[in-house]
């Protein structure tokens, strides 16, 4: 299943395989917390010798978004089936599951989400005919980004030269947005340098023809072949790998190895989806 596969039109919502909006059982009139900026964690510190405070650190908060006045629609004598299709698609679960929302003709934004609450009135008259109004959902989103169901990917090779390989990037939202980086050998002390942020991350590592390095600056981790971290590789001018992120707009990434001749096999691949607040 991929996320958002079944959003076709403008009020779809989808959570995991559930959809609600138009076309469905499950229509809902009021949607909270998706356009709404998330709340702010402030590390401003107040000036103890003068007016004002010296500004600190800004982070987002986790996401808090609700659908309410959702207005379940059957056959009459049949709204058991639906709301026990809801209940499912709606458990409490450890992991977070892809939220997609259209509202227009733009295209939708996805975000990832636990429900945390779910109220869906009971009346007798209502399960008869089919109709049970008043229905919502909330859903928490640790990362308050939202994405574009999109991924880009740009990739670049290694001159035999061993001069640095440019590779170009383009954050179309508003939001910084992690990366997910690939390396594959053969070669020595891989590294990719932003060249607008001055970040870098580089790893004191040898890979084989048939290595690959794995870095998701969001999990935090660098994985080699699959299974073994490497995280413990990094070199001391490397960033944390959670704080590399590309900016909004364009970002020029340099792709460098160890000094001397470079394999042209090797390799560097770079994913990410647009990101916004």
């Amino acid at each position: 299943m991929a996320a958002g596969d079944r959003v076709t039109a403008p009020g779809h919502v989808q959570f995991g395989e559930l959809l609600l909006g138009p076309y469905t059982a499950y229509r809902w009139k009021n949607l909270t917390g998706w356009e709404d900026s998330p709340g702010v964690d402030s590390g401003t510190v107040p000036r103890s010798d003068a007016h004002g405070a010296y500004p600190g650190r800004l982070l987002a908060q986790p996401r808090t978004i609700t659908l309410d006045d959702i207005v379940i629609r059957t056959e009459p004598r049949r709204m058991g089936t639906a709301v026990r299709s809801l209940r499912a698609a709606t458990a409490l679960r450890e992991d977070e599951q892809p939220l997609v929302v259209m509202l227009d003709d733009e295209p939708p934004l996805l975000c990832f989400a636990r429900c945390l609450r779910r109220s869906i009135p009971v009346g007798v008259g209502g399960y008869a005919i089919g109709v049970v109004q008043g229905a919502a959902l909330q859903f928490e989103a640790t990362d308050p980004r939202r994405y574009s169901l999109i991924e880009q990917q740009a990739e670049t090779r290694l001159p035999s030269s061993g001069l640095p390989s440019p590779l170009h990037a383009v954050n179309a939202g508003d939001a910084p947005s992690h990366p997910v980086i690939t390396v594959r050998g053969p070669l020595s002390l891989p590294s990719l340098t932003n060249t607008g942020t001055g970040q870098v991350i580089e790893y004191d590592i040898d890979l084989g023809a048939a290595d690959t390095l794995l870095v998701d600056t969001a999990a935090g981790t660098v994985t080699l072949n699959g299974n073994a971290s490497a995280l413990n590789t990094a070199t001391a001018r490397s960033a944390l790998e959670q704080l590399y992120t590309l900016p909004p707009g364009p970002s020029s990434l340099l792709f460098r190895t160890a000094p001397g001749a470079a394999d042209p096999r090797a390799s560097v691949s770079v994913r990410w989806r647009a990101a916004y607040w």
